[in-house]
């Protein structure tokens, strides 16, 4: 560590110095040592340290549990504008290298902690960008790194219009942070808040001002194309096809019949659009149905209606406090999906919260699977596409889990 340092510094325990050391970027207030924190202006950057050993510079939350959130542990690293241009080179770059070119029209340019850049989301729809912040150090930089973003995609090449904000999630208020939305720099009218994009060669209507999240799920990109190549000739059953993805990639996929089913009725109706959209609205049923309740009736009834059941729910937990209730609803749905399923069916089954780890979601399988007198034949196992990396010591950038099986 320099002897003289431009920044304030924060000394922490022994035990988040271990934390850091295995990978991740965090500092909780849990781990800093009481009366250090008088001073310290909000969002400000301060070096980390423990037993004046130099650790990492990060982002200053006074809010927050997470107190720090570590951007570089280079001490010799300038935080100006050039180095965030830099770090938006670099995740722009490896979209670049990782992804085929016709989806980086359609992808996740920066991935919060994974791109280091903490708490800042940042999709492309194709002439469109849609961000999210969710920590206050990125909050009051936020300009100048919208500006980078337009600055580097623009010399690349690449037309950007505007850029939309989704800030309208509570968990901001952890942070101190109101909540809003709207245009920012490049303010553009309603008429460009529902572009259509295009993935896997199917076209979607994505609703950035009042679509979940920041309008579209693009995670499930390269699983929704496994699904097309699996389909063919099935009968197949999408639940919780929100905006009807992966019914359209059966669709796509030649499947011989696709129900699709939501318990909104907003969703179906974007979902029939985007049927309308691919010329695909007579090879898919919608139906709004509670899922649950759906394949409770379905067994009740007999016969096995469907070849393929897709179970794509929203996060049962987004703590570690509920994963035991998580736990029993994803057993539920996957135990009555199997009992749906003949001898030789498919189960496309997932979970996208990362409180429910690889090992438990398989612990469920099994039990399901136990309680179904059904066997699993593991076909595929697969994560997030890559334009959500995984930054390996920081569990919560791997969230995604999704698994393909045939029933034997």
């Amino acid at each position: 560590m320099k002897s003289e340092r431009a920044f304030p510094a924060l000394a922490i325990t022994k035990k988040g110095r271990n934390f850091l050391e295995q990978g991740h970027v965090w500092v909780y207030d849990t781990e800093l040592f009481p009366g250090q924190e008088e001073t310290l202006e909000n969002g400000a950057l301060v070096d980390v340290t423990e037993n004046g050993r130099y650790l990492g510079t990060g982002l200053y939350s006074r809010h927050s549990k997470i107190r720090v959130r570590i951007l570089s542990d280079n001490p010799n690293d300038r935080f100006d504008e050039a180095f965030w241009e830099r770090r938006i080179r670099y995740a722009w770059n490896f979209r670049k290298n990782v992804m085929m070119p016709a989806d980086l029209q359609a992808c996740r340019i920066i991935f919060g902690e994974a791109d280091r850049f903490p708490g800042l989301t940042v999709d492309r729809f194709g002439e469109i960008l849609v961000t999210q912040i969710l920590s206050y150090g990125l909050e009051i930089r936020k300009d100048m790194i919208y500006s980078l973003l337009l600055k580097v995609l623009r010399e690349d090449g690449q037309k950007i219009l505007g850029i939309y904000e989704r800030n309208d999630v509570a968990i901001r208020a952890h942070e101190g942070l109101l909540q809003n939305k709207g245009w920012v720099l490049n303010p553009l009218d309603n008429s460009a808040s529902c572009p259509i994009i295009t993935e896997n060669g199917i076209r979607y209507y994505v609703d950035i001002e009042n679509g979940q999240k920041t309008g579209f799920f693009l995670d499930q990109k390269y699983n929704r194309l496994a699904i097309s190549r699996l389909a063919a000739g099935k009968h197949v059953l999408d639940c919780f096809t929100h905006t009807g993805s992966f019914a359209l990639n059966a669709a796509k996929g030649d499947a011989a019949s696709v129900t699709a089913l939501d318990i909104s009725p907003a969703a179906l109706d974007m979902a029939r659009k985007n049927a309308a959209l691919n010329h695909m609205e007579n090879k898919i049923q919608f139906e709004v149905a509670d899922v649950f309740d759906y394949l409770t009736e379905k067994e009740r009834a007999g016969g096995k209606p469907f070849d393929l059941i897709i179970l794509d729910p929203p996060a049962f937990t987004k703590s570690r406090k509920t994963v035991g209730s998580a736990f029993k609803g994803y057993k539920d749905i996957n135990f009555r999906a199997m009992k749906l399923l003949p001898r030789g069916g498919y189960l496309a089954t997932c979970s996208c919260s990362h409180f429910m780890e690889n090992s438990l979601f398989e612990k469920m399988l099994t039990n399901a699977a136990r309680d179904a007198a059904v066997s699993l034949r593991e076909i595929e196992v697969r994560k997030q596409s890559c334009d959500h990396p995984i930054l390996w010591g920081v569990p919560e950038t791997s969230y995604l889990k999704f698994y393909i099986f045939q029933v034997v």
